[in-house]
């Protein structure tokens, strides 16, 4: 079975990724391309409150765990997939590095300054201020991608232009194939 091609696009809340993700899934034309969103998947799970039986960090988890497999299960069908995500627990990571094919990943980091996001988070009006700030150091502890973008200094568009020019120049090992061999070592 052929794998689509993973682009991964990792960063903080308010970074930018939605954004550019929906860019890229119009501009790419060598396969369809999906746009999995870690948290439209979250919105999928019912609203009713969580007894004291379901904590919310398990149910986050097992949502987490879950979101993994279908971008799994969408490559492995020969699908293409824009993932678009926040990388907080080093387990998540170590999860995907276990379930997808390391050279079908096209690892991209999107940075944005703390300052940017904060004014971000508060002309969205849907998100806690704050967030993004405490997400900053977490999400690009692992260190290593193949590209990385900078969404405070180029617009959604020119962001994903340049992972599609990025694509045919892919290194090999790819930053999945380099954090595998590191961290399941």
């Amino acid at each position: 079975m052929t794998y689509g091609q993973i682009i991964f696009l990792n960063g903080t809340s308010s970074s930018g990724k939605s954004s550019i993700a929906e860019e890229l899934v119009e501009l790419l034309d060598d396969q369809v391309y999906f746009h999995l969103a870690v948290d439209a998947f979250g919105a999928m799970r019912t609203k009713r409150p969580l007894t004291e039986h379901e904590q919310l960090d398990e149910v986050l988890k097992r949502t987490r765990m879950g979101f993994h497999r279908s971008i799994a299960a969408m490559a492995s069908a020969g699908n293409g997939v824009v993932v678009d995500h926040v990388l907080t627990e080093p387990w998540r990571l170590l999860d995907l590095l276990e379930l997808l094919p390391a050279e079908q990943v096209l690892f991209v980091g999107v940075h944005c300054p703390v300052e940017e996001l904060n004014r971000r988070e508060l002309a969205r009006g849907d998100r806690q201020i704050g967030a993004a700030a405490l997400q900053f150091p977490l999400v690009h502890a692992h260190g290593d991608y193949d590209l990385e973008l900078d969404s405070s200094t180029a617009d959604p568009l020119e962001c994903a232009r340049r992972i599609r020019d990025f694509l045919p120049h892919r290194p090999t090992p790819t930053a999945f194939s380099r954090l595998r061999a590191e961290l399941l070592a």
